[in-house]
């Protein structure tokens, strides 16, 4: 049986104030405890389905979904057999390689390899 690379899909939740906006995502993912981090001047929280950004810039806003994948590799080949762009990476990150791609239909992706099985 064929498994897809794609493990999970993000929805990017861009906040002000990281806090506040958990509650509701919290209760939306029946009480998940997010997982936190920093990542320079960022501060991410994940709950369920849900990634909660507070300080992104606005080209870390133009970032539609994080996907997190089992082989990074597999995501720049076929980056590149369709035409698109690596903005970033692959490189090492604090929750595992990732990188950030702009599809050629123009949407901008951030990919982390999961490592998960």
């Amino acid at each position: 049986m064929n498994r897809s690379n794609i493990v999970s899909v993000l929805a990017r939740v861009y906040v002000d104030d990281i806090e506040k906006a958990l509650p509701l995502y919290e209760r939306l993912s029946d009480g998940e405890i997010p997982q936190r981090l920093d990542f320079g001047e960022v501060r991410l929280a994940k709950v369920g389905a849900f990634l909660l950004v507070q300080g992104a810039s606005d080209e870390v806003r133009s970032h539609a979904a994080t996907v997190n994948v089992r082989d990074i590799r597999q995501v720049v080949e076929a980056i590149r057999a369709a035409g698109g762009e690596l903005l970033e990476g692959p490189a090492s990150g604090p929750n595992g390689a990732r990188l950030i791609a702009r599809h050629p239909d123009g949407t901008v992706l951030e990919y982390i390899e999961t490592g998960e099985l």
